[in-house]
């Protein structure tokens, strides 16, 4: 089985990039984040391309912001829209947002997340986006945390080695403490971070600003994540960033994480795919 997830930001205009890049690299369950489109835009737009390459889908989604989904060719089961005790933002009177979508896929309870941003760390949406993340624990902790998958754009780097230079980002979310501890809250259920338990030394990215030309000077984040639990760790062939996606026209900031269960169609080909023509050292790693 490949699993993959992507944060697209907007499905709509990514189309041209997504259909062909499920016809190369053929994941059976794939992870969406961002898609940016209500229900019926999506089913308008992507059901019958996807009924087309075998996929089941669930999407969940409010229009111009966030929206999630999932497309399973081994099955599509038990789908839950959001979490239980979600937070709402900016007061609990607010519509919750379609940030998370859960389902059985091939025997594995896959949720597909886009964690909050949380803006700075003085926002009320950085409160909103670690009380987000409690409820995200909470629904893990009370379900099949042994064939649990949580994948997608986590907005949390999580450590140091996941950004390419630490000092600028010491202001900034995606580093702070309470978000690490949250992410560790976690791992501590028994998800394992697969792709830095495979590549626990290398400079590893999923996500490049569209300024400065940072893609092509390798200055990213390592934020979208595939975390799984006991059940699935041993069946981890290969776990690798499809950095091919980010690269050409319209791509999306954010590359594809992909994970191969059972067997590796394409082999352990290593941790970025291709790699970076230029990387720079991360000084913590000396």
């Amino acid at each position: 089985m490949r699993l993959a997830t992507w944060n697209v930001n907007s499905a709509k205009t990514r189309l041209p990039r997504l259909l062909p890049w499920l016809d190369q690299r053929a994941p059976d369950v794939v992870c969406l984040q961002e898609t940016k489109l209500a229900d019926a835009d999506w089913a308008e737009t992507f059901d019958d391309a996807m009924r087309e390459r075998g996929y089941e889908v669930a999407h969940y989604g409010q229009g111009r912001w966030n929206g999630v989904a999932l497309l399973s060719r081994v099955g599509l089961d038990d789908v839950e829209r959001g979490l239980p005790a979600e937070p709402r933002f900016p007061d609990d009177d607010s519509a919750p947002e379609a940030r998370a979508l859960t389902a059985t896929c091939g025997g594995l309870r896959v949720t597909s997340v886009y964690v909050p941003n949380g803006r700075t760390p003085d926002d009320p949406h950085y409160a909103y986006k670690l009380r987000w993340l409690d409820a995200l624990q909470a629904m893990v902790a009370d379900g099949p945390t042994a064939t649990s998958v949580v994948a997608g754009d986590m907005n949390i780097a999580p450590t140091d080695a996941d950004v390419w230079d630490p000092s600028l980002f010491v202001d900034s979310t995606h580093v702070t403490p309470a978000e690490r501890k949250a992410l560790e809250g976690l791992t501590g259920l028994g998800l394992h971070d697969v792709v830095r338990d495979r590549w626990p030394g290398q400079r590893v990215f999923s996500y490049w600003d569209y300024r400065a030309g940072r893609f092509h000077q390798d200055k990213g984040m390592r934020i979208d994540l595939v975390l799984v639990g006991d059940d699935a760790v041993g069946r981890v062939q290969a776990a690798w960033i499809d950095r091919q996606a980010r690269k050409g026209s319209g791509p999306s900031d954010h590359a594809p994480v992909m994970v191969d269960l059972d067997e590796a169609p394409d082999g352990d080909i290593g941790p970025v795919v291709p790699p970076p023509t230029t990387p720079a050292r991360l000084p913590h790693l000396g």
